[in-house]
């Protein structure tokens, strides 16, 4: 999802785009509530947002058998950035003047047109990075950016071992096409097959002087586990009603704040939505239901007055009447300038599970007055009696 304040024939003035979103390997599934949905098609404030000044989109992973045949797939694991240095001939047909790199585990208000306008004026950078701002405590688990008064990088750091900047790499990178060529070299160059971005790439484009920066204040987080859905679920809801309100539904239900609803979703005019929540394509919303703060995934059914809070509910999955499926949110600490969200382990240092909001995985099945606090349910279980704070594999 992306804002700009530039018209579309300003933005076509600026550049001819591709972009590619790199989704990685088996691990960076949305496992929880599917084994068979990549994280990049995982549904949240409604889908997908569009930017005219990209006219290709590519998802580039390492595959994992039949997922999805609509992109390209590396033929063994690459790395982040050797991806691209192997279908550099279908990336770089029709001469893109840059590619837009994204990485799938990251979301926000992107200024993508800035962006473009950025690197189109400073002939001399061959790669731009989206940066912002994180506390000295969090920095250094992003890629930590040292930048001078003129938004050229002098140092990058993957993960220092000790505070390097405040600066973060968000993810998100504008390259010109000799950036591909440099990949060729450093594979060339190394032993390995795999060539990275974020160690190999970067920081030689720094200490060359040809990467540069665009620093930004809007929303951004990364969305490393599940939990953090819900909360990328609620700014993008908080930005279609700042520059896209119509997409919002307001006269379904009774609805509270910032609501998705899909044209096919059945809502009975009893139940009582919102705020932030999203429900999917051809889901059942039965009589006085309560869901809030939740992400209802398409063909899901919520039986009559059954209650949803700060949860996932996964794909064909059924809650069954007057049942009750809670979890925990989680947020940013709102009195630490710039904190970013914490993506905590499943578990945590005694062994317990760390208290979350609570997921259930595709076609699974919650018998009516059924309580689930706080748990992850994976998928096609059937769940016949109250739990909490567990893992039902």
């Amino acid at each position: 999802m992306f804002r700009s304040d530039w018209g579309d024939a300003q933005l076509a003035t600026v550049t001819t785009l591709k972009a590619v979103v790199l989704v990685g390997g088996a691990q960076k599934v949305f496992c929880i509530s599917s084994s068979f949905t990549a994280e990049t098609l995982m549904r949240g404030g409604g889908g997908m947002g569009k930017e005219s000044a990209a006219s290709y989109v590519v998802l580039l992973r390492f595959p994992q058998p039949g997922l999805f045949p609509g992109y390209l797939e590396e033929p063994e694991a690459l790395g982040t950035a050797c991806g691209l240095y192997h279908f550099r001939s279908i990336l770089l047909e029709n001469n893109p003047n840059a590619l837009f790199v994204l990485n799938a585990d990251v979301c926000g208000d992107l200024p993508i047109a800035e962006m473009a306008h950025e690197l189109a004026i400073k002939p001399d950078a061959h790669g731009l990075l989206l940066t912002t701002e994180a506390t000295r405590e969090q920095s250094v688990n992003y890629g930590a950016v040292v930048i001078d008064s003129s938004g050229k990088v002098l140092h990058y750091v993957d993960k220092p071992t000790t505070f390097v900047s405040q600066n973060i790499s968000c993810g998100v990178y504008l390259l010109r096409a000799n950036v591909i060529e440099r990949i060729g070299r450093a594979r060339k160059c190394s032993d390995a097959k795999q060539v990275w971005f974020e160690t190999d790439i970067f920081p030689q484009m720094a200490s060359e002087s040809e990467l540069y920066a665009l620093k930004t204040k809007r929303w951004w987080s990364q969305t490393k586990t599940a939990a953090a859905v819900l909360y990328a679920n609620r700014h993008y809801l908080r930005l279609y009603h700042a520059s896209d309100p119509s997409r919002l539904c307001r006269d379904r239900a009774q609805i509270v704040g910032d609501v998705f609803i899909d044209p096919s979703a059945e809502i009975d005019p009893t139940a009582r939505i919102g705020p932030n929540v999203s429900i999917g394509a051809k889901a059942k919303i039965g009589a006085g239901v309560r869901v809030r703060e939740s992400i209802v995934l398409a063909e899901a059914v919520i039986h009559k007055h059954a209650c949803v809070l700060h949860s996932v509910i996964g794909w064909r999955s059924v809650v069954g009447a007057w049942a009750r499926i809670e979890g925990t949110p989680i947020s940013p600490n709102p009195n630490i300038p710039f904190a970013k969200l914490d993506n905590k382990p499943l578990f945590n240092i005694d062994g317990r599970l760390n208290p979350s909001l609570t997921i259930l995985g595709s076609d699974v099945h919650v018998l009516a007055e059924t309580v689930i606090l706080n748990s992850i349910v994976l998928p096609y279980k059937e769940l016949t009696s109250s739990c909490k704070n567990q893992i039902i594999l």
